[in-house]
């Protein structure tokens, strides 16, 4: 294989896995780095050795690749992910409507994002960084989030569309954390709780069925906040009233998002047979914050499998016209799901 190949299977595995974010940009440093190289070039390993962005890891993954072999990093990856049988249910996703980028918390540009999505053949994703009230993660302000859109309108074609989005913040009244003439100008509006997650059950029912009631969402993100592994620990879920959420969600033709990430399997099971049970729509999400992350649809499409939601309620197995129709709809009325 190709050492540029190589150095950005690594990183695109490194990320999936959730690994520092620090071995996966230096990955993604070095094939930057001898993008455009010959091969002859590369074999002069002294001039190698002093190309910027090039460390030990990286210099022994370009000479194995160089041999002709499967640099053994990268085997033991592909081992260590164990890239499953896919659920049938995975052949049927067509998009993801959440991800991040380096405009808010996301490690890689946009391009790199969409490059990672056609490449996994998807023919949508909705590029959805953080509001301004997220500071830890960059989230946008109005004006950059203009600028932003703006960079979107560049990154479609050949059968591959770049939404434009946002995952707003719900704030403690429901309401959401941006402009809503703002809101109304972009395809795919993503609403999440991300401070006092420990709220009391009744303010938090009312917070999460404001917001799903108003004219603005499209998909209800990771429902309950919870984390159960990973690097930064755990965290119980939100309590509230999910019997009166899903109710708000189905009525308003909101999709409760499956998000992927194995740290927050979210929603919960239980909660997962609420919602299917309460007619909502589902969208099973990566919330990728890198490019390789965007492959962890597998996992939620694992999860929706196992629940046993059909296919034609989640909005992420659409096609793009139908998907456009969805967020386009008169708020305050059910979604037929038949196809």
């Amino acid at each position: 294989m190709h050492p540029l190949d190589a150095l950005n299977e690594i990183a695109t595995l490194l990320e999936r896995e959730r690994a520092s974010r620090y071995r996966s940009k230096a990955f993604r440093t070095a094939a930057r780095a001898i993008e455009g190289v010959g091969d002859e070039e590369l074999r002069d390993a002294a001039a190698l050795r002093r190309r910027r962005g090039v460390g030990d890891s990286s210099f022994a993954v370009i000479q194995e690749a160089l041999r002709g072999e499967v640099p053994q990093y990268l085997a033991d990856l592909r081992a260590k992910a164990g890239v499953s049988k896919k659920s049938a249910l995975r052949s049927h996703l067509r998009g993801d409507l959440h991800c991040h980028s380096d405009w808010s918390d996301g490690l890689t540009s946009i391009d790199l994002m969409v490059d990672a999505a056609r490449a996994l053949g998807h023919e949508y994703l909705a590029l959805t960084d953080h509001s301004p009230r997220l500071r830890v993660a960059n989230g946008l302000s109005p004006e950059r989030l203009r600028d932003q859109l703006a960079v979107v309108k560049e990154m479609s074609g050949d059968g591959f569309t770049l939404l434009s989005g946002i995952e707003v913040d719900i704030l403690d009244d429901g309401s959401l954390d941006q402009e809503e003439h703002l809101l109304d100008e972009l395809d795919v509006v993503v609403a999440s709780a991300h401070s006092k997650l420990r709220m009391e059950s009744g303010p938090m029912t009312r917070r999460l069925v404001a917001a799903a009631s108003g004219p603005h969402i499209d998909v209800l993100g990771h429902v309950t906040g919870r984390l159960v592994e990973g690097a930064r620990g755990t965290r119980p879920p939100s309590t509230f009233d999910a019997a009166a959420v899903f109710e708000a969600c189905a009525s308003n033709a909101v999709a409760v998002e499956i998000n992927s990430r194995p740290e927050r399997q979210d929603p919960p099971d239980d909660l997962i047979a609420l919602a299917l049970e309460a007619g909502c729509l589902f969208a099973i999400d990566s919330d990728a914050h890198a490019p390789g992350q965007l492959a962890l649809l597998d996992y939620g499409a694992a999860r929706a499998e196992r629940a046993g939601i059909p296919a034609s309620r989640i909005v992420t197995t659409w096609p793009l016209e139908r998907l456009r129709e969805w967020t386009s709809r008169p708020r305050g009325e059910r979604w037929d799901a038949a196809p």
